[in-house]
């Protein structure tokens, strides 16, 4: 790591819980404010990250930014994971609507768990709980256009365990 490099949860000597592994999202917005982790359930997935100095705000909590963003993440990998016909299709966000339920002190491990509620020919409907330390600190919901598919080439066979995840007609 150089002196430009942002810290690792690794980097900081800091444990992510059994499960989990890290997922790449390339070098944009994500690959800058991550590292985030995903750990594959039978009924969808988890995802969580270590809330590390820069994500803080000046009293040492997560910044509802980066809150915002991790449940703008959370919401549409996980319609990925739910309903095979999406899984490789952008989800542009139409609303995302988050609850403020409590801090997440650094060092925190942040994770959530979402559900999708309807989707139709052109939109998804999702909503989802976050926990900080076992203790909720956000509630999620969301709108996602189902718009074009893209190449997850930084992630190959991610979305392969849906597939035996959820069985037909499930």
């Amino acid at each position: 790591m150089d002196a430009t490099s942002p810290p690792t949860t690794a980097a900081a000597g800091l444990d992510v819980p059994e499960g989990f592994r890290a997922r790449s999202f390339g070098e944009g917005f994500i690959g800058v404010n991550g590292p985030l982790y995903v750990k594959k359930l039978e009924r969808g997935i988890q995802l969580g990250f270590r809330v590390e100095a820069r994500h803080c705000n000046p009293m040492g909590i997560c910044h509802g930014g980066m809150m915002a963003t991790f449940c703008d993440m959370l919401l549409p990998i996980s319609a990925h994971y739910l309903a095979q016909d999406i899984g490789r299709r952008f989800l542009p966000t139409i609303n995302l609507q988050v609850d403020f339920l409590g801090p997440s002190a650094k060092d925190a491990w942040v994770q959530g768990e979402a559900q999708l509620l309807r989707a139709t020919r052109n939109m998804v409907f999702m909503q989802g709980l976050v926990t900080a330390d076992d203790k909720n600190v956000a509630r999620v919901s969301g709108i996602f256009k189902i718009g074009a598919p893209f190449d997850d080439s930084i992630n190959p066979g991610a979305l392969r365990v849906a597939k035996r995840a959820h069985p037909p007609g499930d």
